[in-house]
């Protein structure tokens, strides 16, 4: 079980609200390492399914989306950023692809997030994302849902 925080790539979204990634864009290394090439690869369906079921129980509101795994920070251009939009992406981060590559390969695993920074206006904004209170409520849920398993 994975949980933290991730930039968005829409400004729509506020910071702190719960995302749950059901695919990501492998733009980064490690992944090809594990797994064949492919555009996107995605989560465990059976975790996948206990996070959302946690969620629902808790009454917490979320929000399923892909998000877009780049190592290269430097290089979210804006042309990017557009273009992972247009493929889908709400999110970006520089590990979920490759997480989800290893645990495909090894064992079972999904992600909670919480909308962080955003690179969806005309300028980075960091939204003092790394203060907000949805960092211990997705902690707090990824544990329960690994107790759930």
């Amino acid at each position: 079980m994975v949980c933290g925080g991730a930039g968005v790539l829409h400004d729509g979204v506020a910071v702190g609200n719960v995302i749950v990634p059901n695919s990501a864009v492998r733009d980064e290394g490690t992944s090809y390492h594990y797994l064949p090439p492919a555009r996107e690869i995605g989560p465990h369906p059976r975790v996948l399914r206990t996070i959302q079921s946690g969620l629902r129980r808790n009454g917490v509101g979320y929000i399923e989306a892909k998000t877009w795994t780049t190592a290269a920070f430097y290089r979210e251009t804006r042309s990017k950023v557009w273009m992972r939009r247009a493929d889908g992406c709400l999110t970006v981060e520089m590990e979920a692809s490759a997480l989800f590559a290893v645990a495909k390969f090894r064992v079972m695993l999904a992600q909670i997030r919480y909308a962080g920074d955003s690179l969806g206006g005309r300028r980075w904004d960091h939204r003092n994302w790394m203060r907000h209170q949805a960092r211990e409520l997705v902690f707090r849920l990824a544990a329960e849902s690994c107790l759930k398993m």
